[in-house]
């Protein structure tokens, strides 16, 4: 796919999720750039400010196979990928089938994710990592392309479990929703109100989705800016050199390999959408935010004096050899 192509297409997409989607511009161009990057996406933000609703657009644009999950304390891991169960024909011979659970789709909308427990928040690893799940040694595979859109909410703290560590370093990007300025508030409250109904169009195709995920691929990545992206993730380590202060006095684990990854993948995207093929280091520096701040862990002093990750981030961003 040529890159004016995939630029048209990203926009395309982009303008028809705004049609039901207000405001949030740029979280709609961080959740495009982890579906063409091929991630998942974790959503953060209080009730009611448009989580679920930018995962049920974002399926509707596409036309894609889409499920949503409402997390609960009850819910069972057999009840996301699904379980074997004995079935008996007209016959009376039975055998064992697979059920398949909602895992099997496009776009998974898990709601409320914090709100199961670890055990069944898990049941999700395989799928987003491999996009296949195992059940009783059997190995089914997921229908490409897959999509786990996340959401919770950080600021309940009764009834929830935190994520598991290698869950929430599986998430290509954490992306927290802010309060609507007071022009999108009115025009929310006009579209809930009214009877206006919007009617989306489905933007892109499936094979369109496939092509634009191996153009990210195929990107070029200049040395330099691959060392950069390294060098933000070693800051990000208290035992490096490079850590800044904030760093050495509050985090105990900096970033996984994965947060590299996730920034190159991110900046990828970001130099397409741009109409370019190759990418900057402006774009490895945007997206550093969502592809760091949740892959940082704090040490007590870190936690009890509630540092904000995305502000250890900007430092690290701040005092990097190439800061702006």
């Amino acid at each position: 796919m040529k890159t004016q192509e995939f630029k048209t297409k990203f926009d395309l997409l982009a303008k028809e999720i705004s049609r039901e989607v207000v405001g949030y511009q740029e979280i709609i161009a961080d959740v495009l750039t982890g579906l063409f990057a091929g991630g998942n996406i974790l959503l953060e933000a209080a009730p009611g400010l448009g989580k679920t609703l930018i995962g049920k657009t974002l399926a509707r644009a596409l036309n894609i196979k889409y499920a949503r999950i409402q997390f609960t304390p009850d819910l069972m891991p057999a009840d996301i990928v699904g379980t074997n169960i004995i079935v008996e024909d007209s016959t009376g011979k039975k055998e064992i089938v697979f059920q398949r659970g909602p895992v099997f789709t496009n776009l998974l909308l898990a709601d409320e994710i914090n709100r199961a427990t670890p055990k069944t928040q898990s049941a999700l690893l395989e799928a987003m990592q491999e996009h296949q799940v195992t059940v009783a040694g059997k190995t089914y595979k997921l229908e490409e392309p897959f999509l786990v859109v996340a959401t919770q909410n950080p600021e309940e703290t009764e009834g929830v479990y935190r994520l598991p560590e290698a869950q929430i370093d599986r998430f290509l990007f954490r992306l927290k929703l802010q309060a609507l300025s007071d022009q999108e508030w009115i025009e929310i409250s006009r579209r809930r109100t009214g009877i206006l109904e919007i009617k989306m169009e489905q933007a892109i195709t499936k094979q369109d989705i496939s092509d634009m995920q191996v153009a990210v691929r195929s990107v070029k990545v200049p040395e330099e800016v691959c060392a950069y992206g390294a060098e933000l993730v070693e800051s990000s380590h208290p035992g490096s050199a490079k850590a800044p202060a904030l760093v050495k006095k509050y985090v105990r684990i900096g970033s996984s390999p994965r947060g590299l990854q996730a920034m190159l993948l991110g900046a990828k995207v970001r130099a397409l959408a741009n109409g370019r093929d190759s990418i900057t280091l402006e774009d490895l520096r945007s997206v550093a935010l969502p592809a760091l701040s949740h892959r940082l862990l704090f040490n007590f002093e870190g936690q009890a004096d509630k540092v904000k990750p995305e502000a250890v981030v900007k430092e690290i961003l701040d005092k990097s050899g190439k800061g702006a």
